[in-house]
């Protein structure tokens, strides 16, 4: 069990000695889950350091900005995490549909670097991975793996990409600035729908002792740091959205497969405000909804199988939204064209509309996910929905041309945008959504065992203990003792920052 991170005490003490000695000479000191809970209990002299680091440069103490409360600069904290709130004229639907903002993270633009610092710290603090000997490796399909690249660099050591070759350029481009060898970005077959390659390119590293693996799809790590910062963060979020209205509720929670981290913070915002929770995948590849497999293009949501820390039992529905009308609306809503459209014919505020180029591919997703639940369920003025935007347009700039060329014949106008409108907006309809009865969370929790017991060789039990609510549950007191350990690792380095 040693890769999933479930360990709570020193497991080799003389990896851990030399990591200790590393961070002391880097000057490194690991903030706690805690406090990128709650950024506002960082403490005051790291604050006021904070206020003259570049938030895209390798700074050890860029690790404290690792969490949804970053401003709109990234310098300075902002009491609600930065969002989105899309009027009703854009969505068609009386709920309120808001989105987090994950581009506010620091180094990469996407909240992808918190999964990759929760996969580190039990490795770190455990004495698993040893900066002076090991490479890091981050198989993902595009923002985890830059996540951990950041980090990597952070701690001077290598950190290794594994993602799809056919993903954006934008990705690929801010790679080469960020890893210490060209040979340390490595290029896997397909594209998004192509986690398997990924998996199998990790099985031929893992041969070597010198790579450590973070699976963000098995790490309990990503599980635990999303459902305590993320849904601690959403919730906040929520409370800021409602103040003044006693009669609103959290309808739902929406966030796309991925790795299944981010669905994690469903399971706080379930438990604590009761909001069901909507898992998403793209419709020309719906494994959760029908077993299903094929190709798509909504880049960072994953597919193909079931994530292992994926809460399956817990969750109340599926949607799937097609890469057609994610590709489409990037165009509509990055474009002069597309955004005076917006502006002139479907009279949106011009200043919500500059603000959309802060949804990528798979916030757009999570967009029109949101959008059907709310037809699914009538959801009226008093229900909020709550989804996030992992990144922001800047990774897709690319895909604009394709998309164009593709779809449009390499013209795209005031005709063609309406078009777009219409098709990809106005016409979302709850096809392709199936609310979950407990026959078909077992259904979607069995199709996980031939990737993760026949492929990955988890044994059957541990497999298994996932269906119960209690074995979840279970992970938060992982919390304190990772808390714990990770203040005595910064007192034995004594890291001066």
């Amino acid at each position: 069990m040693a890769r999933l991170g479930l360990e709570r005490t020193v497991v080799d003490a003389e990896v851990y000695g030399r990591t200790v000695a590393r961070f002391r000479d880097a000057g490194v000191v690991l903030p706690t889950i805690g406090q990128l809970k709650a950024p506002s209990t960082i403490p005051a002299d790291i604050k006021a350091k904070l206020k003259d680091v570049d938030p895209d440069g390798p700074h050890p103490l860029n690790l404290f900005r690792v969490h949804w409360f970053n401003d709109a600069d990234r310098t300075g904290l902002a009491e609600v995490p930065g969002h989105i709130e899309l009027p009703s004229e854009l969505t068609g639907v009386k709920a309120r549909i808001v989105l987090a903002l994950g581009n506010r993270f620091p180094m990469i633009h996407a909240h992808k670097v918190l999964a990759a610092y929760g996969c580190l710290v039990p490795r770190v603090v455990t004495g698993q991975f040893d900066p002076t000997r090991h490479r890091a490796i981050w198989p993902s399909t595009g923002n985890y793996c830059r996540g951990g690249v950041a980090i990597s660099k952070i701690l001077g050591c290598r950190g290794v990409a594994v993602l799809p070759e056919n993903m954006s350029q934008e990705r690929f481009d801010w790679l080469d600035k960020w890893v210490n060898d060209p040979s340390d970005i490595v290029r896997t077959p397909g594209s998004e729908s192509n986690v398997k390659e990924i998996y199998d390119t990790c099985a031929t590293l893992d041969r070597d002792p010198a790579n450590i693996i973070f699976n963000q799809f098995c790490e309990f790590g990503n599980y635990v740091i999303h459902r305590t910062c993320t849904g601690a963060a959403l919730e906040t979020l929520y409370g800021a959205l409602t103040k003044d209205r006693p009669n609103a509720r959290l309808a739902a929670y929406v966030s796309a497969s991925g790795s299944g981290g981010t669905l994690a913070a469903g399971d706080h915002l379930k438990q604590s405000l009761g909001a069901k929770i909507v898992a998403v995948e793209a419709a020309e590849c719906p494994t959760l909804l029908a077993n299903g497999f094929g190709e798509h293009n909504i880049q960072g949501i994953g597919d193909k199988h079931v994530p292992y820390i994926h809460n399956v039992m817990n969750t109340d529905l599926v949607a799937a939204v097609s890469d057609h009308s994610t590709d489409t609306l990037f165009v509509l809503f990055n474009t002069e064209i597309g955004r005076n459209y917006l502006i002139e014919r479907k009279r949106i505020d011009p200043a919500l509309v500059a603000q959309l180029g802060n949804l990528g591919l798979s916030g757009l997703c999570n967009m029109l996910a949101a959008i059907k639940t709310a037809k699914y369920f009538d959801l009226g003025s008093d229900d909020v929905i709550l989804t996030v935007a992992t990144d922001g347009g800047a990774m897709y700039g690319s895909e604009i041309g394709k998309a164009t060329a593709k779809y449009f014949g390499n013209r795209f106008d005031e005709v063609t945008a309406g078009e777009i409108w219409g098709q990809s907006l106005a016409a979302t309809a709850t096809d392709n959504l199936l609310e979950l009865t407990h026959f078909d969370r077992k259904r979607i929790f069995n199709l996980g065992y031939f990737t993760w017991v026949e492929q990955q060789g988890v044994a059957l039990e541990d497999f298994t203990a996932r269906l119960q609510p209690s074995f979840w549950d279970g992970l938060l007191d992982l919390v304190p003792a990772w808390d714990r350990m990770i203040g005595e690792f910064n007192a034995k380095s004594g890291a001066k920052v």
